[in-house]
């Protein structure tokens, strides 16, 4: 699996590991060795590490509160005091790891690492959300959500790639029908 990164922020790319929330919810971090994948490809880690089925499911939790600060924010609600208090914990807890040789910059660590990078990225963002954009995808299905860095600031899909293109595919197709 190859995981997209269409959120413009690492947290809210995190909170899309679960898509398709409303109706047919698709979970993405299905084995410990999906959540490695996705902290390489984020950038998190240089290399997998052995995640067990327990720290995947408290990944799974802190991706889910991550998403639910980010909506309640999105919607202009007050934040739950335990998502609150879970993502302050979590984002004091252990980092990278670092390692510079002569063949590059090895990064290193473990489930804890990815949860405190994810929970660090959802308080930056989060704190500094009344200067950001936050929207959720315009696709109906979709609950993807992402920041609006548009130059007209009308972004409407999470990504053009899957959303964006089958909005426009379906609306050609309605317009060709109707005419």
């Amino acid at each position: 699996m190859t995981f997209v990164f269409v959120s413009g922020d690492l947290a809210l790319d995190f909170a899309g590991t679960l898509k398709w929330r409303r109706e047919a919810p698709e979970e993405l971090l299905v084995a410990p060795a999906d959540a490695a994948q996705w902290a390489v490809e984020a950038g998190i880690l240089t290399a997998g590490p052995e995640i067990t089925p327990d720290e995947l499911v408290h990944l799974r939790h802190v991706r889910e509160t991550i998403y639910r600060l980010a909506v309640a924010t999105l919607s202009g609600e007050r934040w739950r005091k335990a998502d609150l208090d879970a993502i302050n914990e979590l984002a004091n807890g252990p980092l990278q790891a670092y390692t510079l040789s002569a063949t590059g910059l090895a990064r290193t660590g473990n489930a804890a690492v990815i949860a405190c990078v994810a929970a660090r990225a959802a308080a930056e963002l989060l704190a500094d959300s009344g200067n950001l954009v936050l929207r959720e995808c315009g696709r109906q299905l979709c609950t993807r959500l992402f920041i609006d860095r548009s130059r007209t600031v009308n972004r409407r899909w999470c990504g053009m790639e899957e959303c964006g293109n089958r909005v426009k595919a379906a609306q050609y197709r309605a317009r060709k029908s109707a005419g």
